[in-house]
């Protein structure tokens, strides 16, 4: 029975009809606001990306990227064996460690070459060593200059009047012995180095195992933009940085680089010798071919 003055009752369908057009418009208002909730930037994301761990990354990646063709597999071993037998009239020797895991990689002639120039980053280390264990100063004087002076110098200007101060000023027999504290057969005197004794000192110079993290970074910065960038670094694809040390003398041409591109890093050493002209194009050619081989397999560029 109805109340007195009240309007009749909506007939039972159409009460449903209207449950039902309620009920249509909350699910599409719930949908629009959700879908705006998920387009929303996170404020962690870009730390996200970054805190992932390289496999979980690549894994969302393979998921949302298109499938590509995969890059052919580079036999590293035999593009640079086909490099060394192009030039049989050169004695070529290359040694990479992967300074991740400390790996070391020979190929060609492992037995020690005039180091040339390249020596110079063990002079600078053992003066850099003496420094902090307190038996020299880099504001000592040494020569005309300061010892700070001179290992600048040294490394990034390739002076040889102050490698022979620095040399002089450690001692030979010191610098012998500090280098086979570090593994590394060393005689000033004849300045012969193996690729691979070369590739292992810049091994322990990029993971912090040489020296503390101020002269670490020093040296480092001495082996950018210095007086001589046409071997390993004209060679090298944009993106990779490089610290090096290039050494030439009587007919010895050599590079030694630490590479790094995102989390990888490398230490490069190409040693040559030939009867070629230093400067020759052919002897360029060699060094720039054999860096684009080890850069394409080790960054895959």
């Amino acid at each position: 029975m109805t109340n007195p003055g009240s309007r009749p009752a909506a007939p039972v369908h159409r009460r449903n009809l209207l449950l039902v057009w309620a009920a249509a418009a909350l699910v599409l208002a719930a949908a629009v606001v959700l879908g705006a909730i998920r387009t929303v930037p996170s404020p962690q994301g870009e730390f996200l990306t970054v805190a992932h761990r390289p496999e979980e990354h690549q894994s969302a990646a393979d998921q949302t990227a298109p499938t590509a063709a995969p890059r052919p597999a580079v036999d590293l071993s035999a593009e640079i064996q086909r490099i060394i037998g192009e030039h049989p009239e050169h004695r070529i020797g290359v040694a990479v460690v992967d300074t991740g895991d400390g790996r070391l990689q020979s190929y060609g002639d492992v037995a020690p070459y005039t180091a040339a120039s390249t020596a110079k980053v063990l002079t600078a280390a053992a003066y850099y060593h003496l420094v902090e264990t307190g038996d020299k100063s880099l504001d000592a004087p040494l020569g005309a200059f300061t010892a700070a002076f001179q290992l600048k110098a040294m490394i990034n200007t390739s002076s040889d009047d102050s490698w022979l101060l620095l040399m002089q000023d450690i001692g030979y027999p010191r610098l012998t012995a500090y280098a086979a504290s570090l593994g590394i057969t060393y005689d000033p005197q004849q300045n012969l180095l193996a690729p691979a004794d070369m590739a292992r000192l810049l091994n322990q110079l990029a993971t912090g195992k040489l020296l503390d993290a101020g002269h670490t970074a020093e040296l480092l910065g001495y082996m950018q933009k210095t007086n001589d960038e046409d071997l390993i670094p004209a060679a090298t694809a944009p993106g990779i940085t490089v610290h090096h040390k290039y050494g030439v003398v009587q007919g010895y041409v050599h590079d030694a680089a630490l590479l790094s591109a995102g989390d990888r890093s490398y230490a490069v050493v190409i040693y040559t010798w030939g009867p070629d002209d230093a400067d020759s194009a052919d002897r360029l050619d060699l060094i720039h071919d054999l860096t684009h081989q080890l850069t394409g397999a080790l960054f895959g560029q």
